[in-house]
């Protein structure tokens, strides 16, 4: 009989397999078709293994109930984590890789590409000497972000069905698309969810707990230039692609990503295309300090009343638009549900890494809609691109500590 830990490798490994990637230039609700296709199958699977109450609505968000197995009123933890992978990079043709025992070496991912995954480049494969990773064939992410999440929490309830092992209240799951590209809380209806707290499974490595992230907004920015032969463009010529880049060179080259760490901010330029006539570009905009994060805002819009007052015409149009808001605002007083996943994660000898979020989950949505939903790891690494891995110990880690959880709900108020 197949081991609760071989299921779970085998069912992140069958997941894995879907093409899942959302679309951020989409018009529809989820953004691709293959999103809602794979939502089915899900919700297929969780009403063969027991659970009750499956629905898949309109929108592809899919949602079950692990029923009591005990008298008293106890408060209903919800379980969340979504489905899509990240548009960044190729999601499609997903080919796990299997390493049984990794002898602390770098690793080949792709001898055509010359793709390693070396530990001189990502030291934190040195503490998984010996052990059971899961990495990309190198021409694709793996998407444990955050299909490992949904295996994790689907194999832990299936474990617990007509089990008398752990005496749990109601327990709720839900799983999203979209959450990529920031969509993925939009129509999520935490009324029906029904749920006091939960816990998006969307983290990173081992024992990460998180219950702060960015404040974050999207800047598009549209420049109308002035196209004129080159021969005789002196004192008339406006190249939009010119202005763009003066829009870059006028940003704080401190605050970009890749000069930022821990509760620092920044501005991230992801897209920039045009020509003399127009061009466009979009920047994100992030600051865990709410002050510091309308600095940024108003400093662009700063930057952009400049160039329009030297250029004698409004040519630069901005568009500022909040995503998501840094949820420990919504958590501080609800401290006990923090609480409550560190004696998890300790019951599981998993040291608890309570870190800032430098992105955004789900859980930030929702924590401001009025459902407090902290993050806990799910063991992956590198997101997003062909580095990504996962330790199989860190998986079954996950799933320990979402059993924990519900072991120790119905003791939540006492």
């Amino acid at each position: 009989m197949m081991s609760w830990e071989d299921k779970l490798v085998s069912r992140f490994l069958r997941y894995a397999a879907w093409h899942t990637a959302s679309d951020s230039g989409s018009n529809t609700f989820p953004s691709t078709p293959e999103q809602m296709t794979f939502a089915r199958m899900l919700g297929k699977e969780l009403e063969t293994i027991g659970l009750s109450g499956v629905e898949v609505d309109e929108n592809g968000y899919v949602t079950a109930t692990l029923p009591s197995n005990i008298p008293e009123e106890v408060p209903v933890v919800g379980f969340i984590a979504h489905y899509d992978t990240s548009p960044e990079f190729n999601g499609k043709d997903v080919r796990p890789e299997i390493i049984n025992r990794y002898d602390g070496r770098e690793i080949i991912l792709n001898q055509e590409k010359n793709l390693i995954l070396s530990p001189a480049e990502f030291p934190e494969l040195k503490q998984y000497n010996g052990e059971m990773l899961i990495t990309t064939d190198g021409t694709s992410l793996l998407g444990a972000d955050d299909k490992a999440g949904i295996a994790e929490i689907v194999t832990a309830l299936e474990s617990m069905v007509n089990s008398e092992d752990i005496r749990h209240g109601k327990i709720r799951i839900g799983f999203t698309p979209d959450e990529e590209i920031g969509q993925g809380a939009d129509r999520f209806d935490i009324q029906r969810f029904g749920a006091e707290f939960a816990f998006t499974i969307d983290g990173g490595e081992v024992g990460e707990l998180e219950y702060e992230n960015f404040n974050a907004a999207r800047a598009t920015i549209r420049i109308t230039g002035k196209s004129v032969h080159p021969g005789t463009a002196k004192n008339k010529m406006v190249n939009a692609l010119l202005v763009a880049n003066q829009v870059v060179a006028m940003l704080p080259p401190l605050q970009r990503p890749e000069n930022t760490e821990f509760y620092e901010g920044f501005f991230h330029l992801v897209e920039l295309s045009g020509r003399v006539a127009e061009a466009g570009m979009e920047l994100l905009i992030r600051d865990f300090d709410t002050h510091l994060f309308l600095q940024k805002k108003q400093l662009l819009e700063q930057i952009v009343r400049t160039l329009n007052d030297s250029l004698g015409y409004p040519a630069v149009q901005l568009t500022l638009q909040d995503q998501y808001y840094n949820m420990r605002e919504k958590i501080e007083p609800v401290m006990e549900v923090i609480m409550l996943a560190k004696k998890a994660m300790i019951m599981s000898d998993v040291e608890p890494k309570v870190i800032p979020i430098r992105g955004g989950t789900d859980g930030a949505r929702l924590s401001w809609m009025g459902l407090p939903c902290p993050n806990i790891f799910t063991g992956g690494h590198n997101f997003h691109g062909p580095w990504e891995y996962i330790p199989v110990s860190s998986m079954i880690k996950a799933m320990e500590v979402i059993r924990n959880i519900c072991r120790l709900t119905p003791e939540f108020r006492k």
